[in-house]
């Protein structure tokens, strides 16, 4: 290994011959200037890892050395070194983007400090998260094993969740890929777990988390009941990894008054999981109450044009059906802007419903455009773009107008996704129902041991058209593909955000209370 090249300027050059010996002892290499001309030659003509430059030298002054050293490498550290406190040389040092100032005498330990500080920060952060997850990898095998409720499954997700997020700011691909290889397998175990235990969970088991159709009466009813004014903001899509980058955005605004989770019913997909939550009943029971506010399948159009009113009807049977209250969605930035001018008249209200369909087009625009299938290739730009996004939305102009007033905010999803990358063939009537990760309907041919097969909807609240329609779920980071074109159908969807299967992506979800911390 190279050692690490520093250049020295300071005019007193000679007075430093201690600490330049005790860095070379270090085993660091240094170069010295006296000036700063001379300091600007070196940096055009040598590969360095440092600059510690002299505030006060005869000629040109250390800041406009520093103004020159940036032009040629914005990217090179420089330390600078000065006797003045004065607080304008401190300005003008820090707006120049020094990596650190230290005040003279400095002695060789301070030295020291600085150059690990700048350049030994991201090595031995490395290293000590890559030791910390080896030593949890076998942990999390051992937990993975062991898991035999909802609650564990949500806790081990939130592990894995964390260390991926660790790892995005390491060049570790190798412990990458070993991550996700566990999360993985991880849910390959889940998806046993959903097999095992789905179908009790709707018939009311008491270990069953709290699921889509019972959010508004568990979450909601209970703040509307203390008579808060409450912002329920739906962030259509949005996985739990999301939710995760983006609250630090907000959290000098907001109190976290609970950081919980919920799962999504089955499938997770908009017409279901969100049709559930704001009607506060399952698919198969809003299609017997309200035939007409549920869209089949195979019916042409939206398959949720009828949130708002599921949503006055819930309200009504919680008791709240003299509060008043709005629904908006939101696709387009225009309409996020208006939203956020009408926000003063939204306040009065006891009840402001937002759905944000952002990261959901994010999604399926992955799948149709080449350019964000290379800015969103994996889970990391996904959330590299997703917090981009939510920066500089109307949703967080509106987020920062709430947070002025007394204004409980709710935010969550209705489902998550997940990037999938393995086909599972299926054959179907031609009429078959297009998502890829859950196909509905009757004579599908498919094998069984590659899917979830419901074939009594009635049981889990799903709806069907007919009597012999059944419902398959792809596992992990399964698809569907059709025999035909088999090949050509792979390389189109292979590596796109999906959803409507079973994965902990896509059912442990996030639903956050905040207060206002003014």
């Amino acid at each position: 290994m190279s050692k690490i090249k520093i250049l020295w300027t300071d005019d007193e050059i000679d007075m430093l011959k201690p600490h330049i010996m005790f860095l070379e002892q270090k085993g660091y290499e240094i170069l010295t200037a006296t000036n700063g001309n001379d300091a600007i030659d070196i940096v055009e003509a040598e590969q360095l890892d440092i600059v510690f430059l002299d505030e006060n030298m005869p000629g040109i002054s250390g800041l406009e050395t520093l103004e020159k050293i940036k032009e040629i490498n914005g990217s090179l550290p420089v330390v600078m070194i000065t006797k003045s406190e004065e607080e304008r040389i401190m300005d003008d040092a820090i707006g120049g983007k020094i990596a650190d100032y230290l005040i003279k005498p400095v002695n060789p330990n301070q030295i020291l400090l600085s150059l690990k500080k700048n350049l030994d920060e991201k090595r031995l952060v490395s290293e000590k998260t890559t030791t910390d997850y080896q030593r949890e990898f076998r942990m999390l095998g051992m937990e993975m094993s062991m898991v035999n409720d909802i609650e564990g499954w949500n806790a081990l997700y939130q592990k894995l969740l964390n260390w991926e997020l660790k790892l995005d700011s390491l060049q570790d691909e190798g412990l990458k890929e070993i991550l996700a290889n566990q999360k993985r397998e991880a849910n390959e175990q889940f998806g046993k777990f959903i097999y095992n235990n789905y179908e009790e969970w709707l018939d009311g088991d008491e270990d069953a988390p709290i699921l889509s159709h019972e959010i508004f009466n568990k979450k909601v009813g209970p703040l509307l009941r203390e008579k808060k004014k409450v912002f329920f903001i739906l962030i259509d899509n949005l996985r739990m990894d999301q939710w995760k980058i983006m609250y630090p955005e907000i959290k000098e605004m907001y109190r976290l008054m609970q950081d919980d989770w919920f799962s999504s019913i089955l499938p997770t997909a908009t017409q279901y999981a969100r049709n559930a939550m704001f009607s506060g009943l399952l698919p198969r029971d809003i299609k017997k109450k309200h035939p007409q506010l549920w869209t089949e399948e195979s019916e042409e159009g939206g398959k949720n044009m009828h949130e708002e009113e599921l949503l006055g009807l819930q309200l009504k049977r919680l008791g709240f059906g003299d509060r008043k209250y709005s629904y908006n969605k939101i696709t387009q930035l225009k309409a996020g802007k208006k939203l956020v001018d009408q926000s003063a008249d939204l306040m009065r209200n006891d009840l402001n419903v937002v759905v944000y369909n952002f990261v959901d087009m994010l999604s399926h625009a992955k799948t149709e455009m080449g350019m964000i299938k290379q800015l969103a290739d994996d889970d990391k730009a996904y959330r590299s773009l997703t917090l981009s996004w939510f920066r500089n939305s109307p949703l967080l102009d509106l987020l920062k107008k709430l947070s002025e007033q007394d204004i409980t905010v709710v935010i969550t999803t209705d489902h998550g996704t997940i990037n999938v990358t393995s086909p599972v063939k299926v054959v179907g009537h031609k009429d078959l129902n297009t998502n890829l990760r859950y196909k509905t309907g009757r004579h599908m041919s498919y094998n069984e041991k590659d899917v979830f097969e419901i074939v009594d909807p009635d049981r889990v609240g799903l709806p069907k058209m007919t009597m012999s329609d059944v419902f398959i779920f792809t596992y992990g980071e399964d698809f569907f593909a059709y025999p035909n074109n088999f090949n050509h159908y792979v390389r189109y969807y292979q590596n796109t955000f999906q959803h409507g299967g079973i994965s902990m992506e896509e059912m442990l979800i996030p639903i956050a209370i905040l207060e206002p911390r003014k």
